[in-house]
């Protein structure tokens, strides 16, 4: 790499860190923790590629990016933040940065983006529009299919293509259709719902389509809907009149096996599809529970309830719990956990009084328990590419699939050999120095103790 990086961060180590990598990589890189500085830099003409976090002691990184566009266009900016929520990821689209990426960011992958933005200075963009917009919305998470799921959503939210979100109930997919709306050009027209009940008389399409006006129409459920229905929807989008409006839908399960098996029709299916955003369920992002927990906790605390937290062994009852009803059933438990825990330290009987027995799993499609490793991976790794809807995703994914694959082999090996790591090198068929260098990689916690076999 060629050219000069300018860094602004308020953590000491993250400037180290990436001063010595580019430095190493053939840049010449001015760090700096305050705003101030950055934008006096930027404005002296200083710089090839800004790598800017948000939150910073002298102001936000975000709000900075309007200015910096319009001092320097074409000057691109790379943003990195602890605040790992949608509208992070919303508001540095919004903003026009070149990328976004969360904290714990990947090095390598960071190194990339800088060389692509490098090969792309001078490109000229145009200033972002500024908008009110609220403070957060209540869709947080930190996990890498959440972070990929909000860069799409980003990327798709002013497009007019058709979205297809899926995903289990309660997993947040009326939040994302709204978001898609509220942060669209079209977020001063109408966003509307429809159900069946909406289209049953011959005049329901009619009335749906002066409804919104050439906002956002969302067909809630579409899987549910009768076939004599879902042909006036393909009517209703083939011929919508003087306004045409977004379309969005939601299913809690894949269109594409409903379609397969007749319940979905099939030129209904292709005009919806434009994108499509899969919606994790909880089991498969546990990383973001405690996140998810202390927002509820806040929310509840900014409500006027007292301040609570989950113990360790809660908190453990929560990570461990397979969630059937994702993040409504979690938020629901945290409420009640909230106003009815007697100490500002939540007790895992308590928890364990409010979750109950653990039910029984139901998968997503059919298959039951004899689904083969092999087919429940396949599946799992097309659900991530079709997340990308038509872009692939970021490079490195071998070494992605491997780590996600590899984790929880290593952890389910040592519970189950009590914690022994020549009996779970055994076991697994590696070298002992190999498991503990993976350990250490992986960042995997080893608790040893005696295995009742």
């Amino acid at each position: 790499m060629d050219g000069t990086i300018l860094v602004a961060d308020d953590d000491r180590t993250i400037r180290t860190v990436l001063t010595q990598a580019l430095t190493r990589a053939g840049c010449k890189v001015h760090a700096t923790s305050s705003l101030t500085t950055l934008m006096r830099w930027v404005g002296e003409g200083k710089g090839d590629v800004v790598i800017s976090d948000v939150m910073m002691p002298d102001g936000n990184g975000l709000e900075m990016l309007p200015k910096i566009s319009e001092d320097r266009p074409g000057l691109p900016v790379i943003v990195i933040s602890a605040q790992n929520t949608i509208m992070t990821a919303i508001q540095a689209a919004e903003a026009e940065a070149y990328d976004y990426l969360p904290k714990p960011f990947d090095l390598p992958d960071l190194m990339k983006r800088t060389a692509k933005a490098l090969e792309l200075r001078g490109q000229s963009r145009a200033p972002a529009v500024e908008d009110e917009r609220p403070d957060e919305l209540p869709l947080v998470g930190r996990t890498a299919i959440m972070q990929s799921l909000y860069r799409v959503v980003a990327r798709v939210m002013n497009t007019d293509l058709p979205v297809l979100i899926w995903g289990e109930s309660g997993t947040g997919k009326s939040l994302i259709a709204r978001a898609i709306h509220d942060f669209s050009d079209r977020r001063t027209l109408p966003f509307v719902t429809v159900t069946a009940a909406d289209l049953q008389d011959l005049e329901g399409p009619a009335r749906v389509m002066s409804r919104v006006k050439g906002g956002t129409l969302l067909i809630d459920e579409i899987s549910d809907i009768p076939e004599e229905l879902q042909a006036r929807i393909v009517r209703m989008m083939d011929t919508p009149g003087e306004y045409v409006p977004r379309f969005l839908a939601t299913s809690q399960s894949d269109l594409t096996a409903a379609m397969e098996a007749g319940q979905v029709r099939k030129d209904l299916y292709y005009r919806l599809s434009g994108a499509t955003l899969n919606v994790p369920a909880l089991r498969e992002r546990v990383d973001d529970i405690p996140v998810l927990t202390e927002h509820f906790l806040a929310r509840g605390e900014k409500s006027g309830q007292a301040h609570r937290v989950l113990s360790e062994p809660a908190a453990e009852i929560f990570r461990t719990y397979s969630w059937p009803g994702n993040v409504r059933q979690l938020e629901n438990a945290v409420r009640r956990l909230g106003l009815t825990s007697r100490a500002p330290e939540i007790s895992a009987t308590e928890v364990e009084q409010v979750l109950g027995n653990q039910p029984e799993l139901e998968p997503m499609r059919s298959g039951g328990d004899t689904e083969k490793l092999g087919a429940s991976v396949a599946r799992h790794l097309k659900r991530y590419f079709d997340l990308h809807g038509n872009m692939l995703p970021p490079p490195g994914l071998y070494q992605r699939i491997l780590r996600e694959v590899e984790a929880p082999l290593i952890e389910i090996a040592l519970d189950a050999t009590g914690g022994n790591q020549a009996k779970c090198a055994d076991l697994l068929g590696i070298n002992r120095n190999t498991l503990r260098k993976k350990i250490t990689d992986l960042d995997i916690e080893v608790t040893r103790r005696r295995k009742l076999m």
